[in-house]
Formats: C-alpha cells, sequence, structure tokens
C-alpha cells in the first residue's frame, strides 16, 4: 500500500510514522507512506499556503493552488489513480473499525491534513472523494487525525502485526468491545489473574471471553448491541 500524507506541519507527523508498527511495516516494504510539505507546492515566492475567507469571518484557509498541485504531482507519480482523496476534517463521516477495514485493501490513499480553518471548498468539491472525522471535536488541524487514520489502517495490512489474528480479536471487529487481557505474575499485590485462564482449557477460555466481551459491551457501548441486532 501507498499512503500519500499532505501537510502544512510535516515535522509533526513524520516522527511517529518512524516508530513500532509503522516503521516495522515500511521495513518489510508492506507500506510506504510518503509525506508532503505544503509550502514546497506553494507558487509566489513567500510561499504562502493560506489566506483570508471570502466574505470575511476568523481564521485562515488553505489555498486551492498548493493543494491542487501537490495532488497532481503524485497521480502524475502512479499508474492509477489513488482509491481514495481523503480529507480529515471534523464534519466527515466518523472513522469506525469498518471503514478502516475497508481502507486496509487498498493499493493507494492520499491524505489532506487541513490546518487553520479549513481548505478551500473547491478542493473538497474537485478532488476529495472521502471525508473522514476521528470523533466530534476540533483540534487545531487534521495532522494528528491522519496519524490515527495510517495507524488504523496500517495495522490491517496482512503481515503488519506478528501475530494476523491479534487485529481479528480487537474491540468493533465484530461489534463488541474486547475482553480484559492479563500477564505474568499470576498473583500481583494480592490481585488474582482468573483462574479460568490458567487452566489451559481453550473451549472454556474462549467461552469467558466471550461472555466478558458481551457483558463489557452492555456496560460500556451498549449502543453496539443495539445496531449489532438490528
Amino acid at each position: 500500500m501507498r499512503i500519500d500524507l499532505i501537510t502544512a506541519l510535516p515535522d509533526i507527523v513524520s516522527g511517529p510514522l518512524q516508530q513500532s508498527i509503522l516503521q516495522r511495516a515500511a521495513e518489510k516494504d508492506l507500506v510506504d507512506i510518503r509525506v508532503h510539505d505544503l509550502r514546497a507546492y506553494a507558487t509566489d515566492k513567500h510561499r504562502q499556503i493560506d489566506d483570508y475567507p471570502f466574505g470575511g469571518g476568523a481564521g485562515m484557509v488553505l489555498k486551492p493552488e498548493p493543494l491542487f498541485a501537490c495532488i497532481e504531482s503524485i497521480q502524475d507519480d502512479v499508474d492509477a489513480a489513488p482509491d481514495a482523496v481523503i480529507y480529515l476534517t471534523p464534519d466527515g463521516q466518523q472513522l469506525e473499525q469498518s471503514l478502516a477495514n475497508r481502507l486496509s485493501t487498498k493499493d493507494h490513499l492520499i491524505l489532506i491534513a487541513g490546518h487553520y480553518k479549513g481548505i478551500d471548498q473547491r478542493v473538497r468539491d474537485e478532488l476529495v472523494t472521502m471525508e473522514v472525522s476521528i470523533g466530534d471535536f476540533v483540534l487545531s488541524g487534521g495532522e494528528l487525525p491522519a496519524l490515527v487514520l495510517v495507524d488504523a489502517v496500517v495495522r490491517l495490512i496482512p503481515g503488519v502485526l506478528g501475530d494476523a489474528s491479534s487485529a481479528l480479536t480487537d474491540s468493533f471487529q465484530d461489534g463488541l468491545l474486547d475482553a480484559p487481557v492479563y500477564t505474568r505474575p499470576a498473583e500481583f499485590r494480592g490481585l488474582s489473574v482468573p483462574a479460568v485462564l490458567r487452566s489451559g482449557n481453550h473451549r472454556r477460555i474462549d467461552a469467558w471471553r466471550d461472555e466478558q466481551r458481551i457483558e463489557k459491551t452492555k456496560a460500556r457501548r451498549p449502543d453496539l448491541l443495539e445496531v449489532g441486532s438490528r
């Protein structure tokens, strides 16, 4: 998979992309993540990428020229059109596990991390094919949401995780939250790991985990059970 991430602040995203699972995925050639500095595509001598909004109002808006130039440059570098041009924005569709699953099967994604007040609407109308939000709140820019999306998607690519079954048992994969997990030592400050997990009886362990997942989902996210029952 290739992911092109467009941002006005590349330093924010460069560090996390070189750590942990994302770094290992790149080293295995399972993902090719390229960060594009939007200022490199500015068309004036001051490398201006934002301007005041027409009609007045607070905030600045990312200009259309550098965004069009950057995306067109990326498209010229590949043989086929990207599977999706995604704009990270609070008014996009909510990022959920099912969306991450679908995106993980794609070959090429372009992500636009907005900043300031947002991006010129003409970019959204002409180039963006999907708009994604990580929640009903506003951040200073789209860089952190873009990283969230990248991490959620890349970890699902076959071969990225050491244990492929790990992603399949994550919360939300089948509409339930995950069961509690424990590790050594079995006893710590008077607190014990449930006996069933030390029993070696995998049928009982699976049944216990299923029960725990349902109970946790009922207590914390009953809306998920309502969706699954429809």
